[in-house]
């Protein structure tokens, strides 16, 4: 038998505003402001409870598009994160091991890098996004 409807619903933070215009979201908290188009997607968007909650629905789905319902609330998930905490930027040292050396200018991350296989040690140079 068919599904007629299938929804989910998800927390929104206090600190963090969600905008629905169709199936554009838009995120906004105390790190900026984020925007997603869902428009490819065939779901629905309303914001229950005030602005608290979002919930997201689909009418006749399929496997695939009950499947797109948590994929899209991932995103908004994601989203949320996005505009509330810091990211933390990781290196990998697994092949070529890095030593970063921050200089005196603030846009240029310098990185050490340890290249085994030629037996020297070269300076490269890595760019960083200017925040604001």
């Amino acid at each position: 038998m068919k599904t007629i409807r299938s929804s989910q619903t998800m927390d929104i933070l206090k600190r963090v505003k969600v905008r629905v215009k169709a199936k554009l979201i838009e995120v906004e908290g105390p790190r900026g402001k984020l925007t997603r188009n869902f428009k490819h997607l065939n779901l629905d968007f309303e914001l229950i409870d005030g602005g608290r909650k979002l919930k997201v629905h689909a009418w006749f789905g399929s496997r695939k598009i009950m499947a797109a319902i948590r994929t899209a609330l991932s995103h908004v998930k994601n989203l949320i994160t996005g505009v509330t905490k810091r990211d933390i930027p990781s290196r990998c040292a697994s092949s070529m091991p890095t030593s970063p050396s921050i200089p005196a200018s603030p846009t240029v991350v310098q990185l050490l890098r340890s290249a085994t296989f030629l037996a020297k040690r070269r300076m490269m140079m890595g760019w960083r996004r200017k925040k604001g």
